[in-house]
C-alpha cells in the first residue's frame, strides 16, 4: 500500500501519521507539499493536522484551495481513500469532500487530552478492524472540532450509516460531558457516501505506539494496510 500525505504551511501531525502508516504496512509514504499541482499514484491520500496557513480566516479555507486539492478532488472522486485528521478534516470539509463544518469548540478553549470515542460502523476501509459498539481512547488537539451541519444534514448522515465515530464516556454512554467541544450529536468523524473520504477530528495516529499511552488507533491503521494491499 503505498500512501501519500499531503503537508501545508502549519502542518504539524505530518510525521506522526508518517510512523503510524510506516507501522502498519512497512512502507515509506510520499509526501507532498500542497503546491505540487501533480500527485503520484497512491492508494491513500492523507491531509494530516496542524494549523494549515495559521488558521486565517476558517480553520482550512485557504488550504482547501491549493493547487494539489484539485487533484486530490478528483482522486477521491474517482474512488482513491482520502483521510482527513483534525485540521485535515476541516480542509475536506472546506473543500467540499464532507458536508459541514468545524466551529470552534463550545468551551472556547484549545482541548488536548484523551477521549473516547465509540465507533459507529465497521462497514468501511477504516473501520473494519473495529466492532460497531466498540471503544476507543485516543487523543484530541483541537481549537476549533465543534462539527456542524444543519439537521436534514444530519439526518441523513445517520440514515446512510456515515457517521464514523462519536464521543462517548469510557462505557460508551453519549452525554454532554463526553462531547467537550459540543459536535452536533457528538459527532467525531464522517465518511462520504461512497464510504472512500473520512474525516475525524480525534488522532488515532497518535494512538499506534504504547509510548502514546495507547494503542487503540492500531486497528484503524491495520485496516487500511488490510484493505488497500
Amino acid at each position: 500500500m503505498q500512501a501519500a500525505i499531503i503537508l501545508f504551511p502549519g502542518s504539524n501531525r505530518e510525521q506522526d501519521v508518517h510512523d503510524a502508516l510506516k507501522r502498519a504496512t512497512g512502507k515509506e509514504p510520499l509526501r507532498i507539499w500542497h503546491r505540487d499541482s501533480e500527485l503520484p499514484k497512491a492508494d491513500l491520500i492523507v491531509i494530516p493536522g496542524g494549523f494549515s496557513y495559521g488558521d486565517y480566516l476558517r480553520c482550512g479555507a485557504m488550504a482547501a484551495h491549493s493547487p494539489i486539492m484539485r487533484e486530490v478532488k478528483e482522486r477521491a472522486e474517482a474512488g482513491t481513500p482520502v483521510l482527513g485528521i483534525c485540521n485535515g478534516f476541516q480542509i475536506v470539509t472546506e473543500a467540499g469532500l464532507l458536508p459541514g463544518v468545524l466551529l470552534t469548540n463550545k468551551t472556547l478553549r484549545f482541548h488536548c487530552n484523551d477521549v473516547h470515542l465509540r465507533v459507529e460502523t465497521s462497514q468501511s476501509v477504516y473501520t473494519r478492524r473495529y466492532n460497531a459498539g466498540q471503544v476507543i481512547r485516543v487523543p484530541v488537539a483541537h481549537h476549533d472540532g465543534n462539527y456542524f451541519a444543519d439537521p436534514d444534514t444530519l439526518d441523513r448522515l445517520e440514515g446512510e450509516g456515515r457517521v464514523a465515530f462519536r464521543y462517548c464516556s469510557a462505557d460508551g454512554e453519549i452525554d454532554d460531558a463526553s462531547n467537550a467541544n459540543g459536535s452536533a450529536r457528538a459527532i467525531a468523524g464522517i465518511l462520504n457516501a461512497k464510504r472512500n473520504v473520512l474525516g475525524l477530528m480525534p488522532h488515532p495516529e497518535d494512538a499506534t505506539d504504547p509510548l502514546l499511552g495507547s494503542t487503540d488507533g492500531q486497528g484503524f491503521f491495520a485496516a487500511l494496510a488490510e484493505a488497500l494491499a
